[in-house]
């Protein structure tokens, strides 16, 4: 007989990138110890740039005093993947997982992670498709809707996901996105043949998904001030 799995979900709304990465540290620390279970971060960030492990600093178009004038951060990190952009009405996920315990390799963990984004875009009749050959993410046509980015050790996942609900697109125009040029960036809103209800909504559409696609029995939500 299976044992029920539980999720435990922490909405954290908008949430600075450095405190976000110190948290999912800390969290893949305490599920490797097996002191926590399966941990979704829900969150936003306000505007930040981050660059992946590789160090693609040439896909950053702006230099950082400029980057400051614009309000947006910097961050380098561990995570795969290439430079992306972070900002309001940008859903993101950052689930701390085990992907031992269920039995996932990365390519599959990465593909679902996919699927979590494309099953949601259908909800609102926009046609999403994984990336082809070097494209990473989550494409509409030739604009790319979703970014992936993951850090696996010892078999806990951290990093993850963000889906353009509907940021200031104009934020993509100082970078490569993901390193792919000549290719745009677009948002649910500009794809939607329906209105959109409240962010808060399609992210918890969004953690659905997710849950759905990952087969957790229990998902137990938190706020911000319960989670911590």
């Amino acid at each position: 007989m299976r044992i029920p799995r539980k999720l435990e979900v922490w909405r954290m709304g908008t949430m600075n990138y450095l405190q976000a990465l110190k948290l999912q540290e800390k969290l893949a620390s305490d599920r490797k110890a097996c002191k926590i279970s399966d941990t979704l971060l829900a969150l936003q960030h306000p505007p930040t740039y981050t660059l992946g492990k590789r160090r693609t600093d040439h896909n950053l178009l702006v230099s950082e005093d400029e980057l400051k004038t614009m309000g947006a951060e910097l961050h380098y990190t561990q995570r795969g993947g290439d430079i992306t952009y972070h900002g309001p009405s940008q859903a993101i996920l950052y689930p701390i997982i085990s992907l031992r315990d269920i039995g996932l390799g990365a390519r599959n963990y990465v593909e679902k992670l996919e699927l979590t984004m494309i099953n949601l875009a259908s909800i609102y009749g926009v046609q999403a498709r994984p990336g082809r050959k070097c494209q990473t993410g989550v494409w509409v046509g030739e604009g790319k809707i979703g970014a992936i980015g993951v850090r696996i050790s010892s078999g806990i996942t951290s990093h993850g996901l963000a889906f353009n609900i509907n940021p200031d697109l104009n934020y993509f125009k100082h970078i490569v996105p993901c390193g792919i040029a000549d290719k745009e960036v677009t948002s649910l809103k500009r794809e939607a043949k329906s209105e959109l209800p409240p962010e808060e909504v399609i992210e918890e559409q969004l953690i659905s998904s997710f849950a759905q696609l990952f087969n957790y029995d229990n998902v137990e939500w938190k706020d911000n001030g319960s989670a911590l």
